[in-house]
């Protein structure tokens, strides 16, 4: 391509060339399944399908999936549907105008909500080429624009004009209604409870009063399931209410009380960061929650400002680390396992979640880290943490919530990988495999194999300091050296 080219704006790369062909579904349409996003009920529009892999796995699981490329497909009907992804569209297309009007095309089509996904900066060592316009000409004429995690959500807010999510990194929706988004954090944030099963009225009362002990407060009827109904028909509300009055433990629905209180504060928390809606959007469990917990809605969302204002504080922060109950305590930062993230302070909880909302949650992670100076969220990602005694990291997936700065560090080619000790320390007291891990600790404390903690901390340090003292690890045993 030559300069007068490049300056005249009519160059058009090679898009079809970017066009892979799929085994099964891509990233963001596995993601929109996995956040119910995409169900057997909603009709999906892949916009900028390629050759159309996401379509024949939807289609081939029932969903109702269409499809449209210009090249590819350029007859597929271009018809409004209730999900619309837009898969590594965006950051193939050169001309930053055409770029906007595929985002907004696809947004107009979109009913529910638009899934808009692209590659992401920390790719560019995979992407060969000169720089131009604002991204990468390849040596096969096609062109890539890779986008910052927090770059892309702000990018389709600015197009769409609505408070987007990022799902996963490079992964962001956006809903065409409050209701929708509300309902999404809401799932996220704060799963529901599982209902007991039932097949007679006995068993549908206790399911109702083991909801009542987990939530502090007894469920309406349209928050149970449609089998729980029918089977308590012969009731009324005031019978029921009685009999799960009676029946419930006042110890537990106390604790339900507490926990479904601070559960609420942490939703009305992130969603004051992502951008707070009326109560009449919030989902109805939500205001029913409000209503039983707090004096109004207003007093609600005044004590979840306040907690959010508490991110600020460093004193505080650290505070809430000290007194956490579950997790590693370092001189910068909090680690702690994936099975024990719940059990966190809420205002930590609430740090946690508002990197995910602004950059997205990876996938595939073990251990969050938590950075008490300054304001950073870390997802390390541990494949081997429940079967290897000093599990190595394999990637690290960082925002910096100053900045909404993102950065990807992959640890699989390298020979001297970081890896974990004291795994105990990075789970709940209660986890039952606390006492296997503690033991190996103790065990390799004894032998000395900590006394130069500043050595231990990769794979080759950890293996030199085992020949020193003579030791050898057999699964969470560890040995003397034969």
């Amino acid at each position: 391509m030559t300069v007068k080219e490049q300056q005249s704006g009519v160059w058009q790369s090679e898009r079809r060339l970017t066009a892979i062909a799929r085994a099964g579904l891509s990233a963001p349409a596995r993601q929109a399944l996995v956040d119910q996003q995409i169900t057997f009920e909603t009709s999906v529009l892949d916009y900028g399908c390629g050759r159309g892999g996401d379509v024949t796995a939807l289609t081939g699981m029932d969903v109702r999936a269409s499809g449209w490329d210009p090249h590819f497909h350029p007859d597929g009907a271009l018809e409004p549907a209730d999900v619309v992804l837009l898969t590594y569209v965006l950051n193939i297309i050169e001309d930053p105008e055409e770029r906007r009007h595929a985002l907004d095309a696809a947004w107009n089509l979109a009913q529910n909500v638009l899934v808009a996904s692209t590659r992401l900066s920390w790719e560019r060592s995979k992407v060969k080429g000169a720089e131009f316009g604002d991204g990468v000409l390849t040596s096969r004429r096609t062109f890539q624009h890779l986008f910052g995690a927090s770059e892309l959500r702000a990018y389709v807010e600015d197009v769409t004009g609505v408070r987007c999510v990022s799902a996963a990194p490079g992964i962001v929706y956006a809903f065409k209604r409050d209701e929708h988004r509300l309902s999404f954090l809401a799932r996220r944030i704060n799963p529901a409870f599982a209902w007991l099963e039932s097949d007679d009225a006995g068993s549908a009362i206790a399911a109702v009063v083991d909801q009542t002990e987990q939530r502090g407060r007894i469920p309406r009827l349209e928050e149970m399931p449609g089998q729980m109904t029918e089977l308590l028909a012969h009731l009324s509300a005031s019978q029921l209410q009685r009999l799960v009055r009676t029946s419930a433990d006042p110890e537990k629905v106390a604790e339900g009380v507490k926990r479904s209180t601070l559960a609420t504060l942490l939703f009305l928390g992130v969603e004051l960061f992502n951008g707070r809606g009326p109560f009449s959007c919030l989902p109805l469990s939500v205001q029913l929650d409000v209503r039983a917990f707090f004096s109004s809605y207003k007093e609600a969302c005044a004590r979840a400002d306040r907690l959010l204002l508490k991110l600020r504080d460093d004193s505080y922060i650290r505070g809430a680390m000290s007194s956490s109950k579950v997790g590693k305590l370092t001189p910068t930062a909090l680690y702690v396992h994936r099975r024990a993230v719940d059990l966190m302070p809420v205002v930590l909880r609430l740090y946690e979640h508002c990197a995910s909302i602004a950059a997205g949650r990876p996938a595939d992670w073990t251990v969050v880290k938590l950075r008490h100076q300054g304001r950073g969220v870390s997802w390390l990602d541990y494949p081997e943490f429940d079967s290897d005694p000093h599990p190595r990291l394999k990637t690290s997936y960082m925002v910096e919530l100053s900045t909404l700065k993102t950065s990807f560090t992959s640890y699989e080619d390298s020979t001297n990988r970081p890896l974990l000790h004291r795994k105990h320390e990075f789970l709940a007291p209660d986890d039952p495999d606390v006492p296997k891990y503690r033991r190996l600790t103790e065990s390799e404390i004894r032998a000395g194999l900590y006394e130069n903690p500043h050595l231990i901390g990769t794979e080759q340090g950890w293996e030199a300091e085992l020949r020193r003292c003579g030791r050898d690890l057999r699964g969470h045993r560890l040995v003397r050296r034969g």
